[in-house]
């Protein structure tokens, strides 16, 4: 089981949130994942996708705060959705000083360059909003780890993947993960910007 090999926090959070085993996905994912590959995690609605994020993202982190760079960024597509997601994470870092931070286009810059550069270990955030902290100098990324995009279905639209392909040849290194419900071309064709050497694992 994927839930056995994890951190003593990240266990306690999943018995609190009473979930006690794995979807079909998560079972695949979670121990791929934790390898450090480049991932397309493709799979239907309500499969555990996001979740099985939560937990490979608290997992590479070790459920504690460092440094004041973030180590791990989560692409999502709108304001809702960053909310939604945000929520999720507290429900699982609630007893940790893990420090969850979501940016999005309605909220001014300036705001959000002063309250990341507090220092924070996770951020949300939309495509073009990511774009915008990257080229007004809002964020580091020295410290990054793990880069999620999550229902990454929505990057079918042309201004949104360029947004997170702009954003990426300023990465170095660091471990993708896609997470849709289809493989669509477009998806496909980030093997050729980022996603080097990737596996699709399909449910």
């Amino acid at each position: 089981m994927p839930f056995k090999k994890l951190h003593a926090s990240l266990k306690e959070a999943l018995e609190r949130l009473e979930i006690e085993s794995a979807t079909a996905f998560q079972k695949n994912a979670i121990p791929k994942i934790k390898s450090g590959a480049n991932i397309f995690g493709i799979a239907p609605k309500e499969s555990g996708k996001t979740t099985a994020m939560i937990i490979n993202t608290l997992q590479k982190l070790q459920c504690k705060a460092e440094g004041d760079a973030p180590r791990a960024i989560v692409i999502i597509e709108n304001k809702k959705q960053a909310q939604e997601l945000h929520s999720k994470f507290l429900e699982f870092t609630k007893y940790t000083d893990l420090r969850v931070y979501m940016g999005y286009e309605e909220l001014h810059i300036d705001i959000q360059k002063s309250e990341i550069y507090m220092g924070i270990d996770i951020l949300i955030s939309t495509p073009k909003n990511l774009q915008k902290l990257f080229l007004t100098n809002g964020v580091s990324i020295s410290q990054l780890k793990i880069f999620f995009v999550d229902d990454a279905d929505f990057l079918i639209q042309r201004k949104e993947i360029t947004s997170l392909t702009t954003t990426s040849e300023s990465i170095k290194k660091c471990q993708y993960i896609i997470l849709a419900e289809k493989l669509n071309p477009k998806l496909d064709r980030l093997k050729d910007y980022f996603m080097t050497n990737s596996t699709v694992l399909k449910i």
